[in-house]
């Protein structure tokens, strides 16, 4: 990829003054009515935290499923990770050679030599030297394995080229683990790797936490779900980005539906959040408080919990968590502003700790990189930005307005910009992308 082009001057004043003009109050709690209500906005550290310590919470009652190894991919191991048995189990060979006794030369035992996977093979005698392959059993008394390269034949003779040392290139019976060693603790994640170390200690099936699950409701009668916008009307960008964001972190989305801003909308939303089936249910639009934002009143309604109402963060501000359900369900809902990269915003900042704490991941590392170039900063709010990341800094993108998506479609990660902003080459906080950090298996 290359990156876009920085802004100009104007461009920056430009950013600047919109920042003074859309202030969000300082950080701090909030319960109650809709964004720019009067409560104060949560710091946009102490909204991930509060998030982060939600979800740890519910995932703490989370429920266990028993999977084939397959099936586990991508989940959260509820059990240790035992080795079943000592690996590897016997002595095997670590390289296709010879396995000799005592000093050379030695005398080749006559024959097609010892293959991986065959009978345990008859011990050699001292002096003696048989063929053998990758991962085969070594015989008994064998005092070392000379690779083919290493050693020449001459008749029926056997000539090393560089000395031999005791137990070279072979692979003692445990040195990998002992039976009953721990393998990987409890909460960690099922990658490729992990299912394949699982299989090599003998495991069929694995004991896990299934990935939250998330329901989608896209809130808005302006959308359009094909052609080109026309009259008033915009392209859903939401629908098709977030089912694929969710799942690369973690989730699994069980439906997208979209909702219209009438009162059969509002309806349908508070029967969504009282009824779905879902862990997390994440909704579009109306959490700021204009005339057909129904999110808020759904919520007061349904007896939710605001843990997080706003954040001083740009873009994004009006994004919310709250608890729904009864005491014990663990059930949540995140609204995500309606403009694109406000969205993108509300997923870092409140679904992404969110889903890894429910699915008992670790917080992903946190690191810095520095940025290249001045970047604007609003005088009270965080500001994410999308950057493309270079070898040794992180080089911010232009096209970051809160409904814009050619910058963040650009770019590896959002650099995280104090309030008043950051000087080329300070070193910034750096929020990956799923896609450019392994998606669910990091």
């Amino acid at each position: 990829m290359t990156p876009a082009t920085p802004a100009t001057p104007a461009e920056q004043a430009l950013d600047e003054a919109l920042a003074l003009v859309s202030r969000t109050p300082p950080e701090g709690g909030g319960s109650g009515g809709g964004s720019g209500g009067g409560h104060r906005a949560a710091a946009w550290p102490r909204a991930r935290d509060t998030a982060a310590r939600a979800g740890g919470a519910a995932g703490a009652r989370a429920r266990t499923h028993r999977v084939p190894l397959a099936d586990g991919l991508g989940e959260v191991l509820a059990e240790p990770l035992d080795a079943l048995t000592d690996l590897p189990s016997f002595d095997t060979s670590a390289m296709d050679g010879w396995a000799v006794a005592g000093p050379g030369p030695w005398n080749v035992r006559a024959g097609e030599g010892v293959l991986a996977g065959s009978d345990r093979p008859a011990p050699l005698a001292d002096g003696e030297a048989v063929r053998i392959a990758t991962g085969a059993r070594i015989p008994a008394d064998t005092t070392a394995v000379v690779r083919s390269e290493h050693c020449r034949e001459s008749g029926s003779q056997l000539f090393a080229d560089r000395p031999v040392l005791t137990g070279q290139d072979i692979r003692p019976r445990g040195q990998e683990c002992r039976s009953g060693d721990l393998l990987l603790p409890a909460g960690s994640l099922v990658t490729p790797a992990v299912l394949g170390l699982a299989a090599a200690a003998g495991y069929d099936e694995l004991t896990t936490r299934p990935r939250p699950r998330v329901e989608i409701l896209v809130l808005g009668d302006e959308l359009l779900t094909e052609g080109l916008p026309k009259d008033g009307l915009i392209r859903d960008a939401l629908s098709p980005m977030l089912g694929p964001w969710l799942t690369r972190l973690g989730a699994e989305v069980i439906g997208t539906r979209r909702l219209g801003d009438d009162p059969a909308g509002a309806e349908a939303l508070f029967q969504a959040v009282t009824t779905s089936a879902a862990d997390v249910v994440v909704t579009t639009g109306g959490t700021a408080s204009g005339p057909v934002d129904h999110v808020h009143p759904v919520l007061r309604r349904a007896g939710a919990e605001l843990l997080v109402d706003g954040v001083a963060v740009r873009p994004g501000h009006p994004m919310l968590l709250a608890g729904i359900g009864g005491p014990g369900e663990g059930r949540h809902l995140v609204g995500l502003p309606g403009n694109p990269l406000a969205a993108v915003s509300g997923l870092l900042t409140l679904a992404e700790p969110l889903l890894r704490a429910l699915a008992g991941r670790r917080p992903r590392p946190r690191y810095t990189a520095a940025v290249q170039g001045d970047v604007p900063g609003h005088p009270h709010d965080t500001r994410l930005v999308p950057v493309l990341l270079t070898g040794e800094h992180a080089q911010p993108l232009r096209y970051n307005g809160p409904a814009m998506l050619r910058g963040v479609a650009a770019a590896d990660a959002l650099a995280v910009v104090p309030p008043h902003g950051a000087r080329s080459g300070q070193e910034l906080e750096i929020l990956d992308l799923p896609w450019a950090s392994g998606g669910c298996f990091t």
